[in-house]
């Protein structure tokens, strides 16, 4: 594989289908080989629209298509666990967007699939893979601001949302908490692990899901992180992470960061800017060529986004989900 492009199968067309699909058209060695949806007309759309050969009415004809390396799944966190399973089970490699799946039961039984069949398996989180962002848990690991005191980091969008809309919809999986409030309990995870403790709070909607969640992460080092997700309020989306000995501020943007700035006692602020070869600040090239590493060094996880970080990631936000309130349907009252 190591000389030849990486076909690709994607499994869903909504928005981030096709914004995927619009970056991987831009790499030149990676290939759309197909794309399946659960309406053959929707298929066909897509894979017209990105000049793909092959379009599927069902997911099972896609996860059974051998010329496929990898499939990215790009439907509503609630399928995850079906659709990248049907993928796993008929031997396929497989990128799943975040969040991962509902709860960490059914993240552990794709990751026990995927070392079942020796696939490769990875979840979507751009975020780990931005080289910016990768440069500043670098900094943080090497020791630029010290220990780690406290993170902080936000992500909220305006709406309002319908009741129907996807984001309110508890048979989806929906509420501010597994859509954007996985970022920000990532953020924290990057930097510090799994927390040791946790708090929260939130609001909820009639149909119980969060409208906006407010968590308290802690660890027995003594640091802390808050983090804030909504549905109903567009936020800054900044993060901060401030250490024994400076600051590092990325003002807006935190999960596809512009700039980043570190602050050390007694040096004059140093900025950290997006380098233009990198492309746009909103791509997601660099997870697609992250996978295309993996896969052609033949590894089964990304040192990146690692499978252990994801299950860790999942029962913070089970914890999380506890604390307010938030459940859906099949998990235990």
């Amino acid at each position: 594989m190591a000389e030849q492009s990486v076909r690709w199968g994607i499994l869903a067309t909504g928005g981030i289908a096709a914004a995927f699909a619009a970056d991987l058209v831009d790499l030149p060695d990676a290939e759309i080989a197909a794309v399946a949806s659960r309406s053959a007309g929707s298929a066909e759309a897509f894979a017209e629209r990105f000049g793909i050969g092959r379009a599927y009415g069902d997911w099972e004809s896609l996860a059974r298509d051998e010329d496929i390396d990898v499939v990215y799944v790009a439907t509503p966190h609630s399928a995850h666990r079906v659709a990248a399973g049907l993928c796993l089970e008929a031997g396929r490699n497989v990128l799943c967007e975040k969040a991962f799946t509902i709860d960490a039961r059914e993240a552990g039984e794709l990751v026990t699939l995927a070392k079942k069949h020796d696939r490769f398996l990875m979840e979507a989180m751009w975020m780990y893979c931005n080289p910016l962002v990768r440069r500043l848990k670098a900094l943080v690991l090497d020791g630029a601001i010290g220990e780690v005191r406290t993170v902080q980091a936000d992500f909220g969008l305006e709406g309002p949302f319908p009741p129907a809309h996807r984001l309110r919809d508890p048979a989806l999986g929906g509420g501010a908490l597994l859509d954007l409030g996985v970022y920000p309990v990532s953020f924290a995870h990057l930097l510090l692990g799994e927390p040791d403790g946790l708090s929260a709070r939130a609001v909820l909607s009639d149909e119980g899901v969060d409208l906006q969640t407010a968590a308290l992460l802690s660890w027995e080092s003594g640091a802390l992180a808050a983090v804030h997700c909504s549905i109903v309020g567009g936020t800054g989306t900044t993060a901060s992470v401030t250490g024994s000995r400076g600051r590092i501020d990325i003002p807006d943007g935190f999960f596809n960061p512009e700039r980043f700035v570190l602050h050390r006692d007694g040096r004059d602020p140093e900025e950290f800017a997006l380098d233009p070869a990198d492309g746009p600040r909103n791509t997601l090239r660099h997870e697609a060529r992250e996978v295309m590493r993996a896969l052609r060094a033949g590894e089964k996880e990304s040192p990146l986004v690692p499978l252990d970080g994801t299950l860790a990631v999942m029962r913070t936000l089970d914890t999380l989900r506890e604390l307010i309130g938030v459940r859906y349907a099949g998990e235990a009252p």
